[in-house]
């Protein structure tokens, strides 16, 4: 390890790390020697790390360091970040309650069938309608029929504005390469996040109670598939198509509302299906911080190691994924027959 004393000695290290004191060790080779680090076997790195570092030069931060400062950091701004996010975010709390107590309290003979004839107004597929009618029948049967409505409520609520804020996104990063820049790290960072992380500085940030709080959690994972599927198909749009709608004289909007959008539907509603899949898989993680729903039943049979309850709620949202995938994919395969037929 000869190699790293020219930079040992360049950095002033030396000095630095024994603080004038004479038992400090007196090159790169030393320090690494101390720690363990020789690096003469294949498998050792050619450097140390933190903590070992840190055992024989306490001028060195341990690993724990970084953690801590990010957290006092966090803790730190936690105060005036709530104060602004707190507001902000109060609409989404007063959604949830209200679609939890809609879904929830109306009788089951108003509910199914008006879940049925939402199915027939997307999907216009009677097999949709009846695999409806079967797939809640069935929950009901087992009477998991509340659980799967506090659940369908959280994915109506979070899906709506994954929709609401993700298609206008999508349409911006369509219209501006630079904002596509920005924006596609942005969205790599949020799909990769393990779902678990996106509830570690939300619990610091609101209350365990607050439906919010899993409300934000679940938004923040599934938005990103129709913000993406939006921006690619508006790209993918013909660029003949757009190159004869500015002949004839369509100003920008109209030729986004007239020809763009509706060619590029069906690469929309195929990023709501996957934004409706992914709040549907939040929500069961989000049960952690009280979220309601039929993940509650797959929490309590992982604590209590009750078996039966687990699987049962398991294959509850199995059934409601294959409903929710079902009913969106009629809708698409409606959309596709229409712009064939002209």
């Amino acid at each position: 390890m000869a190699t790293y004393d020219g930079l040992f000695d360049m950095l002033g290290l030396r000095s630095w790390c024994d603080g004038g004191e004479g038992g400090g060790p007196m090159s790169m080779a030393d320090l690494l020697a101390k720690t363990g680090g020789s690096g003469d076997g294949a498998t050792r790195l050619p450097f140390p790390s933190l903590d070992t570092l840190n055992d024989a030069c306490t001028a060195f931060p341990q690993s724990r360091d970084l953690t801590v400062g990010l957290e006092e950091g966090f803790l730190s701004i936690r105060d005036p970040l709530r104060a602004i996010v707190d507001p902000l975010t109060q609409p989404l709390s007063w959604l949830l309650n209200g679609t939890l107590d809609a879904m929830t309290h109306t009788p089951w003979f108003i509910m199914i069938p008006l879940l049925m004839l939402i199915s027939w107004f997307v999907g216009r597929s009677w097999k949709v309608v009846g695999l409806v009618a079967m797939g809640l029948g069935l929950l009901a049967f087992v009477d998991y029929y509340d659980y799967a409505m506090q659940t369908l409520a959280i994915i109506f609520v979070c899906a709506f504005i994954c929709v609401l804020f993700g298609v206008p996104i999508g349409i911006a990063m369509s219209r501006s390469d630079r904002l596509q820049r920005i924006a596609i790290p942005l969205l790599d960072m949020l799909q990769t996040l393990p779902p678990f992380v996106y509830l570690i500085p939300l619990i610091f940030l609101f209350s365990v109670t607050e439906p919010k709080l899993y409300g934000i959690a679940v938004i923040l994972y599934a938005i990103v598939p129709v913000v993406r599927l939006t921006d690619l198909g508006i790209r993918l749009v013909d660029k003949d198509v757009t190159e004869a709608a500015d002949a004839f004289g369509m100003t920008k909007r109209q030729k986004l509302f007239g020809v763009q959008i509706p060619l590029a539907l069906p690469n929309i509603m195929a990023g709501v299906n996957q934004t409706i899949m992914m709040s549907l898989a939040m929500v069961v993680i989000a049960s952690m911080v009280s979220a309601p729903g039929l993940g509650i039943l797959v929490l309590r049979g992982i604590r209590n190691l009750e078996l039966g309850v687990g699987l049962i709620a398991g294959l509850g949202i199995v059934i409601l994924a294959i409903l929710l995938d079902r009913v969106t994919k009629a809708s698409l395969a409606r959309i596709d027959s229409s712009q064939s037929s002209r």
